[in-house]
Formats: C-alpha cells, sequence, structure tokens
C-alpha cells in the first residue's frame, strides 16, 4: 500500500488546482479521472474531456482517460478547446465533462473543472469531495481496479457548432461596424474568438474588425498572465484600443470563459456594468418571447447597487448569492434564473445550461453597444452611477478580531447580514454605502469591496474599514 498525496491541498472549494508534477501528476489524474466515473456513476456513459494550451495537459488527458475508461466510461476527448466550450458539449449531449486548465493561474500550475450531465457544476459539498476520497483509496491501493468491459475512445471537434450556437443567441449580423481589440492572452480566446465573432468556424462575416494581441496558443504566457482582473494585464489592450482608434477591447483569460472589457478611452468597464446591461437585455428578450409570471435574475453580494436596481426597474427579481460559481450554478437551476452575474467577469446563462460563458456577454454588450450611438464611455457611464472601491485584499492572520474591530466600530451605524463573510450597509452624508469583508477560501487573506453614493464616502468608508482590518 502506497502513501497517496494530500489532495486537499489542491482539491478546492470548486475545481482541481494544483502545481505540475508535485501536486498533478499523471497517477493523481488517472485516480482522478476513475474517481469521477465512479462518483457520478458514468459507467457505460461518454464522458467528454478537453484542455487547455499548457504543455502539461494533453499527457493529463490521457492519463484521465485511462483512468475513466477503466471504470467503464466512454471518453469522448474534445481536445482544445475553451472552458465555456466544454461546457457547451457537456450541456448540447447531456454528458458529463472535465475540463483540464488552471484559467488564470501560471503556467506552472493545472487543474479540472468537472460538470456533471448538462453542464452542472461539482463543489466539495455536491460531488468534489467524494471524488478526492475515492482517489485516495486507489492512490492508496497503488492502482485503479479495472471493471471487466473498459469504455472506449474517441475524439470529437464542437468548435462550430459551439460557435454556431453562440451566433443563434445573439444576433450581430445587424449592428454598426465596430472596430475590436482582443486581447486573448495566449489562452483559449485566441482559438475562440476567430470562430465565434469571425468566419474561421465557416460562419458569414458580422460587421467586426478584430485586431488580434496575443492570439497564438502558448501555456507558457509569454507576453504577461491571463489574468484580465489585474490591472498590469489589461495595459497591453489599453494601449492598442488608443493605438487603433478602436471602439472597444476585450480582454479573455486563459481558459476563455471570463471578459473584461474596456471602453475608447482604455478606461476599464466594471463587471457589474456588463451585468447590468446583459441582465436588461436577456429580461426584455424573454418577456418579448412571452414568457410570463415572476423572472429572476442572480447577481453575487459584490456587484454594484446598481445591477440589482437594473433588475427592478426592467420588471425582475434580483436574487443576491454568495460568491463562487459552483454555488450561483446552484441557484441558477433552483430559482429558474435567466442570467447571473458576478463582480469577477463570471456571466451565467439559463439558455446556456446555467454555465458561465464570457463571450456571449461579450456578444450581448456588442449588440446593445452596436446600435448605441455614443461611445462606450458613454454607454457605460448609465450603469456606472456610484463609486467603488474594487476588492482590496490584506493579508490577515487573526480573522475573528478584525471582524470584531470593525463590528464594534459600526455597531448602530449600519445594518450588519452574514450572507458571505460580512456586510454593513448604512448611510452617511452624503447618502448611502454599504462594505463587505469575507475571507479567501485559500490564502490568508481579508478581502474588502466598497461602494457608496459618492467617491467622498466610498473613499472615508473604505480607508476607516482598511485601517481596522489592519490594525
Amino acid at each position: 500500500m502506497s502513501t497517496a498525496p494530500d489532495l486537499s491541498q489542491f482539491i478546492k472549494a470548486y475545481d482541481v488546482r494544483g502545481l505540475v508534477g508535485s501536486q498533478l501528476t499523471d497517477e493523481v489524474v488517472e485516480a482522478l479521472g476513475a474517481a469521477f466515473v465512479d462518483e457520478i456513476g458514468a459507467a457505460g456513459l461518454e464522458v467528454m474531456v478537453g484542455h487547455d494550451m499548457r504543455d502539461s495537459s494533453p499527457g493529463f488527458v490521457a492519463a484521465f482517460a485511462r483512468g475513466a475508461r477503466a471504470r467503464g466510461a466512454h471518453v469522448v476527448n474534445l481536445g482544445l478547446c475553451s472552458t465555456d466550450e466544454s461546457y457547451f458539449a457537456s450541456g448540447r449531449y447531456d454528458a458529463p465533462a472535465a475540463m483540464f486548465t488552471a484559467s488564470h493561474n501560471p503556467a506552472t500550475y493545472n487543474g479540472i473543472k468537472f460538470s456533471r450531465a448538462g453542464a452542472q457544476g461539482i463543489s466539495l459539498a455536491t460531488g468534489l469531495a467524494g471524488i478526492r476520497d475515492r482517489a485516495k483509496a486507489s492512490l492508496e491501493a497503488g492502482a485503479v481496479p479495472a471493471v471487466a468491459e473498459p469504455g472506449g475512445y474517441s475524439e470529437r471537434d464542437v468548435l462550430a457548432d459551439y460557435a454556431a450556437y453562440l451566433r443563434s443567441l445573439v444576433d450581430l449580423a445587424g449592428i454598426r461596424p465596430l472596430r475590436v481589440v482582443v486581447d486573448a492572452g495566449n489562452g483559449m480566446g485566441g482559438m475562440t474568438v476567430p470562430a465565434v465573432l469571425g468566419t474561421a468556424a465557416g460562419l458569414a462575416p458580422l460587421p467586426l474588425e478584430i485586431i488580434p494581441l496575443y492570439f497564438e496558443l502558448d501555456g507558457t504566457f509569454p507576453n504577461h498572465e491571463a489574468n484580465p482582473l489585474e490591472p498590469a494585464n489589461l495595459v497591453d489592450l489599453q494601449k492598442a484600443v488608443l493605438e487603433h482608434g478602436a471602439d472597444l477591447g476585450l480582454a479573455f483569460d486563459g481558459d476563455a470563459d471570463r471578459c473584461f472589457v474596456v471602453d475608447e478611452l482604455g478606461q476599464p468597464v466594471t463587471p457589474s456594468a456588463v451585468a447590468a446591461i446583459v441582465a436588461q437585455r436577456e429580461i426584455e428578450r424573454v418577456r418579448a418571447a412571452g414568457e410570463t409570471g415572476d423572472i429572476h435574475v442572480i447577481h453575487n453580494l459584490i456587484t454594484s447597487r446598481i445591477v440589482a436596481e437594473t433588475i427592478e426597474e426592467a420588471g425582475a427579481i434580483p436574487v443576491r448569492t454568495h460568491v463562487g460559481h459552483s454555488l450561483i450554478k446552484d441557484r441558477m437551476r433552483e430559482t429558474g434564473a435567466i442570467f447571473g452575474g458576478e463582480h469577477s467577469a463570471h456571466y451565467y446563462f439559463r439558455d446556456f445550461w446555467g454555465a458561465d460563458n464570457g463571450m456571449l456577454a461579450a456578444m450581448h454588450l456588442l449588440s446593445q453597444f452596436g446600435a448605441f450611438e455614443g461611445p462606450l464611455s458613454q454607454l457605460s457611464a448609465q450603469y456606472t452611477p456610484y463609486s467603488a472601491s474594487g476588492e482590496i485584499n490584506s493579508t490577515v492572520t487573526d480573522v475573528p478580531a478584525a471582524y470584531t474591530r470593525i463590528v464594534e466600530a459600526f455597531a448602530g451605524r449600519a445594518e450588519i447580514d452574514e450572507l458571505d463573510g460580512l456586510t454593513f450597509t448604512g448611510s452617511a452624508d452624503p447618502g448611502w454605502y454599504w462594505f463587505n469583508v469575507r475571507p479567501s477560501n485559500t490564502e490568508p487573506l481579508l478581502r474588502l469591496n466598497a461602494e457608496a453614493q459618492t467617491p467622498e464616502v466610498m473613499a472615508a468608508i473604505r480607508d476607516e474599514v482598511l485601517g481596522l482590518i489592519r490594525a
């Protein structure tokens, strides 16, 4: 009996994310493939497996396939694809899926995002802990036990079908011509953008002039990290938008499931503004299609207040949730929500099996903007009326003590709720404010997000709370 590595070190709340070679090895990945099949009962069924452009991904797909086939699953290798393309395959073929990617993490990492059939998310609470424990048992036993009839293997390219499906959801053919710089960050957007927004998948040309930045697939990320959430990774896109006189810029993360936007001035458009725009469009669309009764739209608790206000003004019901993509996918199903938006630029669509799709959000924005007469800065300003701090991280060794300091300072000044961390809502002169503090799942960090009706109130609240956190 061998000693298994501590899988809990790299099997996180929503996915697998670890260092290649020391944590993720072929042996570990093979055990995870077998465990996945057993945990979700996929013996005799197809399992979709896709991967990003990281050097370690093809080898890991082969190892995963060995484990999955040993337990009786028929592995369908999707090859290179984006994460939302793997969700498409899971939804279209009603099959479980595993996507090999570490998203925006550096090249030394890889990971797996699991889905049940129909692109349904899997978290620690809904199956990932079971996969971990089954894999641990296999590793301790020294081998994956094989069933009497191992599963088969085939390959399937779904890119053209994926592109055509997205085009069927958002019609861009009639918009005014737009010049768009796209920074793929050497990630999978370099493959999906030409297929969906261009003609690489055999679709008709759109009135879009795409100016590509870093479309070459390269898992070493030679130009910058594929993490547009970090301002340093947007600098090249911002420069290119100004140099080319573009109408806007789009930046995708490594596995191309998140999309960030900059306007014609090179200024970031907040994910909350994008969420508000898409929410309004989706509400109007389903009403026009004849849907009656209550319509729900999800937003996590640290999106701007404008998101909930826009949802209500459009006649729908905003549903406030925790942060985290598996949780939001579950809430999408529970509520029948038509759309969900997160501050981190994850956007979820009922028409996409409740899964997130940054490309689809970008298409909605292009459609809305393409029918708007002014510049994008003018459109986005309508959905950015308040002042926000953005997410500010502080290293904190004693979170309960920090919580106590903040609660004592705001006692009698603000209402407190504990949906996800602590959220404080109050009023100051002039206007309202709210702020949320919540610990990281993976690091000794406390995250602060604040918003207020005016920049002055936001700055005062932000600085006061940071002082309390860091005291």
